[in-house]
């Protein structure tokens, strides 16, 4: 049996949905997810790499007093990063890149995906075809018997809907075991009833309190968005990211997961390179401009970043990742003063814009678990050290 390549000590034919998001295999697999999973492509537009300004040695500065004997590279190869990009105005001054890892392929975002999404909501709210604060049932009826069905937009946006849900990534026999498999990430067990992923998420249950409370980071808010959005835009998800944002800021083609009848899987199933999120990044520091154009209202990403209910956030289950922190529209805002705004997924994939520094960094990682008390601190402090070296 031939390996894969000669950086991959395992063959092809040893990969499959049972062990495609573990360690060695996700080396290889996110950056390969259209072999593993059904997907839409996202098409792009042929344009140049980024321009290059690498600074010297900016990696090899130390890490910081959390690890004041590790340089910042060596972090990156500790913590299971792929691939690293710093771009400071629009010059990538770092990158790094490991060994095994293509910088040309699309390599799955998981929640950043999240992130694009409200995006996409927000250009409709814009458009006047999207109202944030209507029920999520005034767009999407089939929902109005389960949980979402009183749930508003804006609910959705915050994360701030009341579900009977537990978001266990590892749990493999209870709801998101079964939410993976709707989505075709898990391959199915025996017995089990063939369910789309938009079957198993309208008849999902309301959870005990009102909607609107604190924030309960649940991945099926942002799937619900995913599908409201295709249904209020009329065109699906891949080929609305498309013509909004992919082609107009000139990205590589990038890819979508589906389930088995097209729905796109707007919480985790975006594949792009690091140079086209760098892309996306300066589109948020620009305002939502790019190429002489509006692609999404200023309005929207300053309400986006200067907003966000801090006591929300404070009583909600995330409040000691980021303490002091907000959420907004799907993106994460550390404490004030910070004016950063961040994109994070499990397994070590972040993309943090800054205007204070003008600086946008991509970090895209195969992290041996979805979420890792060694790393997920230090990645906080990452983003704040290289801001501060950008600056």
């Amino acid at each position: 049996m031939t390996t894969l390549l000669s950086d991959h000590p395992f063959a092809r034919a040893d990969v499959g949905l049972h062990n495609w998001r573990e360690r060695p295999y996700s080396t290889w697999a996110f950056e390969h997810v259209g072999e593993l999973v059904p997907s839409a492509l996202v098409r792009g537009a042929a344009t140049p790499d980024l321009p290059r300004g690498l600074e010297a040695g900016f990696l090899d500065a130390p890490f910081g007093p959390s690890r004041p004997e590790t340089s910042l590279s060596d972090y990156l190869a500790l913590s299971e990063t792929d691939h690293l990009l710093i771009a400071r105005g629009r010059r990538v001054i770092a990158e790094w890149h490991a060994p095994h890892a293509r910088a040309a392929q699309p390599h799955l975002v998981f929640s950043v995906t999240k992130s694009v999404t409200a995006l996409l909501a927000g250009l409709l709210e814009d458009s006047g075809a999207l109202d944030v604060a209507r029920p999520v049932s005034h767009y999407l009826p089939e929902a109005a018997a389960g949980a979402f069905g009183d749930a508003t937009v804006r609910d959705l946006l915050d994360m701030r809907v009341s579900l009977d849900f537990t978001e266990s990534y590892l749990n493999r026999d209870g709801d998101y075991a079964r939410y993976r498999r709707a989505m075709l990430w898990n391959p199915r067990e025996a017995g089990d009833r063939e369910e789309s992923l938009a079957e198993l998420l309208f008849h999902a249950r309301k959870g005990d309190g009102a909607h609107g409370g604190p924030f309960h980071y649940q991945s099926p808010n942002s799937d619900v968005l995913g599908i409201l959005v295709e249904r209020v835009s009329g065109v699906p998800y891949a080929d609305l990211l498309s013509q909004a944002f992919w082609q107009p800021l000139g990205c590589a083609d990038g890819l979508l997961t589906v389930d088995a009848i097209g729905t796109p899987r707007g919480a985790g199933g975006l594949c792009a390179r690091g140079d086209d999120l760098l892309r996306l990044g300066r589109l948020i520091l620009d305002g939502g401009a790019a190429g002489g154009r509006q692609l999404i209202s200023e309005r929207w990403i300053a309400d986006m970043a200067g907003n966000g209910d801090e006591a929300a956030w404070a009583s909600g289950n995330y409040h000691d990742f980021l303490p002091g922190g907000r959420y907004r529209s799907q993106w994460y805002m550390p404490a004030r003063p910070s004016r950063a705004v961040m994109a994070i997924g499990i397994h070590g994939q972040w993309l943090c814009a800054d205007p204070t520094t003008d600086t946008v960094i991509v970090k895209l990682s195969s992290q041996s678990l979805p979420q890792d008390d060694r790393f997920d601190d230090d990645n906080v402090r990452l983003m704040a050290r290289l801001l501060e070296l950008a600056a």
